[in-house]
């Protein structure tokens, strides 16, 4: 599973720069709004050097890396739902990812023009989530429609249903988004089939300066950020667009001399994925023959079949026994031959729950 996540942002925030530079893609860029028309998606490889390590250690034929997949959109202004700017049409091209990285502005620079007139990333935060539960309000409303006349003739689900659009009708009414209603775990069911918007976790993504990156705690609109994201639970992360900008033009080796310079001890694209990741709940389990070595994403909690089944529904649906070694028994053992000699490999069964770093290997029958 491709872990996926939409890009918003007001105009000139450096949302496309980062894009750009994240994946290289291409999508244009320039110091005016609406500049990015259609949906640019891209897919990157998710860094982890347990990977390369096991590589090392199997030498396989080929070496396959877990994926990130983002989605960027046009800028959303005040009034999208209303029409304003290119309107909220674009919205529709983020409702089936995992999680929103909203990038919000916290450097001046009198070159570049912000929409507003003035740098104020509360403000451009509160004007994107408004603009996306105004979003979700239009979706629900519509829905109420059709599920209210199913309710009326006594329909079992359309009841259920009716009383998780009611609440959160009230709640984006209230200005506050899907995230913030407290639902049953049965009704959670019915709001994930919904695909809101303000349902996603949100990963704010400060943009500074170069000057800034170093020192960010100096930043006031970095601090402010924080502490609107405390509120809600929600991660930040700061990047400067413009250098990982630079970053991507680099190679391996050039990359990693590069962020020393900088006195930088990862990227903004490391950080972006290790916080979705943590806040989406997800890990990284690995296969490893003669043949391949894959990296493989899944929700924590995920048990053997279930994580199985990620490879192909036929191991899910046959599956036997999985056998299992930690990525730091086996590269301890120097092969999966001395791993079994010292009994690190275990024979798991159906009820065991992946851990993180797993090599698997998976019995099956169908």
């Amino acid at each position: 599973m491709a872990l996926t996540t939409g890009i918003v942002g007001l105009p000139n925030v450096g949302k496309s720069t980062l894009f750009n530079a994240i994946t290289q893609a291409g999508a244009e860029s320039a110091n005016y709004p609406f500049c990015t028309i259609d949906p640019n998606v891209g897919i990157v490889e998710v860094p982890d050097h347990r990977l390369q390590t096991l590589t090392e250690l199997v030498e396989p034929k080929k070496t396959v890396p877990t994926a990130f997949e983002f989605t960027d959109i046009a800028g959303i202004v005040e009034g999208a739902s209303k029409g304003e700017g290119l309107g909220n049409q674009f919205l529709s091209h983020i409702r089936q990812v995992d999680a929103i990285s909203h990038v919000v502005r916290c450097f001046a620079d009198e070159n570049i023009t912000h929409v507003s007139g003035s740098v104020n990333p509360i403000r451009d935060i509160e004007v994107i989530n408004l603009e996306l539960i105004l979003a979700d309000l239009e979706s629900v409303e519509k829905r109420l429609t059709r599920v209210a006349k199913l309710a009326k003739a006594k329909d079992k689900d359309a009841l259920a249903e009716l009383t998780v659009l009611e609440k959160l009708k009230e709640a984006f009414e209230n200005e506050k988004p899907a995230r913030s209603v407290e639902f049953s775990d049965d009704q959670e069911k019915i709001v994930k089939q919904l695909h809101l918007l303000t349902s996603k976790p949100v990963l704010y993504v400060a943009n500074v300066s170069e000057e800034e990156l170093l020192a960010p705690e100096n930043n006031e609109y970095v601090a402010k950020v924080k502490a609107f994201a405390a509120e809600e639970n929600s991660e930040v992360i700061v990047v400067c667009a413009k250098i990982e900008a630079e970053i991507s033009e680099l190679d391996g080796d050039e990359k990693q001399m590069f962020l020393e310079e900088l006195g930088i001890k990862e990227s903004g694209l490391d950080q972006l994925i290790r916080a979705a990741y943590q806040l989406l709940g997800l890990e990284t389990y690995f296969t490893a023959g003669v043949q391949e070595v894959r990296a493989w994403t899944y929700r924590r909690g995920t048990k053997a079949p279930q994580a199985a089944g990620i490879i192909h529904s036929d191991f899910e649906r046959g599956f036997i026994r999985a056998e299992v070694v930690s990525y730091e028994d086996l590269v301890a053992a120097g092969s999966m031959a001395q791993a079994k000699e010292k009994g690190k490999v275990r024979l798991e069964g159906k009820d065991y729950v992946v851990q993180d770093g797993d090599v698997i290997h998976f019995r099956f029958n169908v």
